[in-house]
């Protein structure tokens, strides 16, 4: 489980730049659950999973998993119970090892490291079983670097690293982004494998209103480091695409107004 518990963050506090990114946000992810997260430009959306993940301090609240305070924790040390796939397919690996030797380091995130060999036959063996899944034909290549594979291939890739020790958390930001229409449909549905196989707590940010209708049992809309809307259950279930485009034209229409005509409007129809 995750509880975020009035998460604030400023950068570039005291300056003429200060951006207000995360205004005490409060969010509880019971164990299991897939949400999704949408939002308007600079909404506070990749903030949010950043501060989760441990990026950064956050300058007031506490966020917890599985009941521990980890709200201080470092980046590296979260990352041992995190999982996470980012935007740019040549994040989360390393470029210049091979498809076997990354999968191999991770395979060892949380446990302890020392000298020795890190692909036994019996891993190596595991690795080929695993890869193959993927329905890639990357099994035949795993000694091919990783920095070779195309976009979609590497980022299939990353997302069997960030899930081969099942994470408490698993964190995906817009990953699908940066690739074209047909390798992000077969991520996607990769994604869903996994997630819905291991029963993986998960936040996902995606700028896909069908990703987000589609996938998952939750979706929070943040617009300038808020949440404005947080849909479960039935109404999430009879949630289109276009009923969010509806909803992000009214925010921007909302933005236009002056906070004295906003104000009136809210108090017409609370």
């Amino acid at each position: 489980m995750l509880e975020i518990q009035q998460i604030s963050k400023t950068f570039f506090a005291g300056t003429p730049n200060a951006v207000r990114s995360l205004r005490g946000i409060s969010l509880n992810i019971q164990h299991a659950s897939f949400v999704n997260v949408i939002g308007t430009n600079g909404s506070g959306k990749s903030t949010l999973l950043n501060a989760v993940a441990g990026s950064f301090l956050p300058d007031s609240g506490r966020i917890l998993l599985n009941g521990e305070d980890i709200t201080t924790q470092s980046e590296f040390r979260r990352a041992r119970r995190i999982g996470r796939v980012f935007q740019n397919p040549f994040s989360g690996s390393a470029p210049n090892l091979t498809i076997a030797e990354n999968l191999a380091l991770a395979s060892r995130r949380g446990l302890s490291r020392g000298l020795g060999w890190c692909l036994s036959r019996q891993l190596r063996n595991e690795i080929a079983d695993r890869v193959r899944s993927l329905k890639m034909g990357l099994e035949d290549r795993l000694d091919n670097p990783i920095g070779t594979l195309s976009g979609g291939q590497r980022q299939a890739v990353t997302l069997l690293m960030a899930t081969w020790v099942k994470p408490d958390l698993l964190l995906l930001d817009e990953h699908t982004a940066a690739l074209d229409p047909a390798s992000a449909e077969q991520v996607i549905r990769l994604t869903h494998e996994i997630i819905t196989r291991d029963r993986l707590t998960t936040l996902m940010v995606t700028h896909s209103m069908q990703q987000a209708v589609s996938l998952g049992d939750r979706i929070i809309m943040m617009h300038h480091g808020q949440v404005v809307a947080d849909l479960t259950g039935a109404e999430k279930d009879s949630t289109r695409p276009h009923d969010l485009l509806n909803r992000f034209d009214a925010i921007r229409r909302s933005d236009q107004l002056t906070p004295e005509v906003r104000d009136l409007l809210q108090r017409q129809y609370v």
